[in-house]
């Protein structure tokens, strides 16, 4: 059984940083691109960062690009999200997920694509 398990949300006041954490079970951690996504109240979800299985190769919303670095350490089966220069409009729930089957740069920002889910870890910047 996959399991996905957030951690490191939080209060943060504008300009802070936060590292989020996503602990995998129940799957070959290395093989799968894994990806974060954020949902503020009252609005959909939205693609945040992806990151290919060996590390390699990244991808980034345009609104967090140089303020966030997706990062993994497979021996440990945890994907990171740094996230710094937070602004008030980053306040959302991220949720990390799996992608087992649809592969390549096209899919990562397609949420449907994703398989796997956690439940989220909060956000909240104060401006």
């Amino acid at each position: 059984q996959v399991q996905l398990v957030e951690s490191g949300g939080g209060l943060v006041q504008a300009g802070g940083s936060l590292r989020l954490s996503c602990a995998a079970s129940g799957l070959t951690f290395s093989e799968y691109t894994m990806g974060w996504f954020r949902q503020a109240p009252g609005k959909d979800r939205e693609f945040v960062a992806a990151i290919r299985g060996n590390g390699a190769s990244t991808n980034y919303a345009d609104s967090v690009k140089g303020r966030v670095t997706i990062s993994r350490d497979n021996a440990k089966n945890t994907m990171y999200l740094q996230m710094n220069s937070l602004k008030a409009e980053d306040t959302a729930v991220y949720y990390c997920a799996e992608r087992t089957s649809a592969s390549g740069r096209f899919y990562d920002t397609v949420i449907s694509a994703y398989d796997y889910w956690g439940q989220g870890t909060q956000v909240t910047v104060s401006s």
